[in-house]
């Protein structure tokens, strides 16, 4: 059950910390932020050499309060060196068939970058958890959403890149399941991360409360 579960607590938590660090104590200060303004999950970048080391450290820090997880995995080497470390999840820009392998038969989450619906289906058909809509988010916003799910309303759909304050509301009430934020958590002082990581709480569960309300 444990790909189910980690699938689950990433869907509710709605927002994911894209973190990308040279020290294991920036990652740790990142992480009490993201955690003390209620976002407990955090994406680690393999752009850099010691990502490993720092999930590791993190996982130990922490326990299960966080949710924390490899990105940037481009094959499946590096996805085996992220499990190692004890990942509990693995995004990646692009889609890997061998990646998604090897995220099956640990049972690890597995979001692979998708362009095109026909990319994004092949990768559910792969095992994915959720599509992660890359690099389109960039350019649709929110709109992007209606390119999957209007095909396909039960795609799970993680979306990064060009989401603020101003329109994650959109993105939400949208149908995206999860929305990954840069700068807006990892940039600044742990006081600074937090406040971001409390606005950003405030809008996810305002616009799934809208939803509810509008659902029932």
């Amino acid at each position: 059950m444990q790909k189910a579960e980690l699938t689950k607590r990433i869907a509710e938590t709605g927002a994911m910390a894209i973190v990308r660090v040279e020290t294991i104590e920036r990652g740790i200060e990142i992480a009490n932020g993201c955690l003390e303004g209620g976002v407990s999950c955090l994406e680690i970048s393999y752009t850099l050499p010691n990502a490993g080391e720092v999930i590791q450290a993190l996982r130990e820090t922490f326990q299960d309060r966080l949710i924390i997880g490899a990105g940037t995995v481009l094959d499946s080497e590096t996805a085996r060196h992220a499990i190692l470390h004890n990942a509990q999840f693995i995004i990646a820009p692009n889609f890997s068939r061998e990646v998604a392998v090897m995220c099956n038969r640990y049972q690890i989450p597995y979001a692979p970058g998708c362009t095109t619906l026909t990319e994004a289906l092949q990768a559910l058909e792969a095992g994915a958890a959720f599509i992660k809509a890359f690099p389109i988010s960039d350019f649709y916003g929110p709109r992007l959403v209606s390119v999957f799910k209007t095909p396909i309303p039960y795609m799970p759909i993680l979306a990064s890149g060009g989401i603020d304050l101003k329109n994650l509301k959109d993105y939400v009430l949208r149908g995206v399941d999860c929305c990954g934020f840069g700068s807006l958590l990892t940039k600044g002082s742990r006081e600074e991360i937090a406040a971001n990581a409390r606005s950003i709480r405030t809008l996810i569960d305002e616009a799934r409360l809208e939803m509810q309300t509008t659902a029932g």
